[in-house]
């Protein structure tokens, strides 16, 4: 057996399982608690808990080495393990949204390998001052927390193509978001902003900059410039 399919089946246990899986599937369930033994089955790359009744982590979770993609969104965590920083197999996807997260963990930002992060419909109000470790970072989304500000370390993401920040509270952006050449969509809708860096001028990549809901933003000239040059902007 390689996969096993539990999803909505009314559970509020996570039963035994086959030690041979490799793609394990709990989403939808009535689960409240992960037992420490999951974390034996080693050989699994896919690990769907989303959409539970899930509040704690037991410790143990590094050593699923081989996890390339790990859910945990729609459960009930107010905080989750720094270990999680230690999957370095995790590859995929890394999905936390929908939890009752306030903080954003920096041991996370060991996953240098990467490619998807959602953690979307928290409390986060910050993130970690570096962010440099997610180098093939590809899509970053965290709409609808309460961030106010982001790192300089923003810029770091060399690889980022899509970064979503909908529905926070900024008021601004730091210059060095015009690095993230490879840059292709933006969404800064629903927040507080005033101005917009002359640096995000360089995104020579983007095709899609969505800036509606900032009520007292003051749209700069090179906007234009961005539209006949074939970059959809959102008013």
């Amino acid at each position: 057996m390689t996969e096993l399919d539990l999803s909505d089946r009314g559970l509020t246990s996570v039963p035994s399982i086959p030690s041979d899986v490799t793609r394990l599937d709990l989403y939808k369930n009535a689960i409240a608690e992960v037992p420490g033994s999951l974390w034996s089955l080693t050989g699994l790359r896919v690990l769907n808990l989303a959409a539970n009744r899930i509040s704690v982590l037991p410790p143990g979770i590094s050593a699923l080495t081989s996890l390339h993609t790990l859910d945990l969104a729609h459960n009930r965590f107010d905080v989750l393990p720094d270990e999680l920083g230690e999957l370095a197999g995790l590859t995929e996807y890394l999905y936390v949204s929908d939890n009752r997260l306030t903080k954003f963990p920096a041991a996370w930002c060991r996953l240098g390998k990467l490619r998807y992060l959602g953690c979307t419909d928290n409390r986060l109000t910050s993130l970690p001052s570096d962010l440099s470790g997610f180098a093939s970072l590809r899509e970053l989304r965290l709409y609808r927390n309460e961030l106010t500000t982001l790192p300089e370390s923003i810029g770091a993401l060399s690889s980022l193509r899509e970064l979503h920040l909908r529905g926070n509270r900024l008021t601004s952006l730091p210059s060095s978001i015009g690095l993230l050449g490879e840059l292709r969509q933006l969404d800064l809708r629903e927040n507080s902003l005033t101005e917009l860096p002359a640096s995000l001028a360089q995104l020579s990549k983007l095709d899609k900059l969505d800036l509606r809901w900032n009520k007292q933003l003051r749209e700069p000239a090179w906007l234009r410039d961005f539209e006949e040059a074939g970059c959809m902007v959102l008013r």
